[in-house]
């Protein structure tokens, strides 16, 4: 729950992110997770947050959680697996 909040107070300065998402994409690593996994646990987390918000999970706010996720799954996803030297951000 931590991670999802840092997350979500991030949103406004994406960049601000970055350092701690790429530190996050590396734990990943370490747990075993592989990029195809990214996919489910986003449609986990979009499940859990409908079930959880009832009449207040609107298709805005799925939308909204739907992108959020996505653009830090990305992130984490080329961070972990597709730099050359992971942890470093690209450009």
């Amino acid at each position: 729950m931590a991670t999802l909040a840092f997350a979500v107070n991030g949103l406004a300065n994406f960049q601000s992110m970055l350092p701690a998402a790429s530190a996050l994409a590396k734990r990943h690593i370490a747990y075993g997770a592989k990029p195809e996994h990214y996919p489910v646990v986003g449609a986990a987390l979009l499940w859990t947050l409908e079930k959880g918000l009832g009449d207040a999970w609107t298709a805005e706010a799925a939308g909204a959680w739907a992108a959020a996720y996505g653009a830090l799954s990305s992130l984490m996803i080329e961070q972990a697996y597709r730099c050359p030297h992971v942890g470093e951000i690209p450009g």
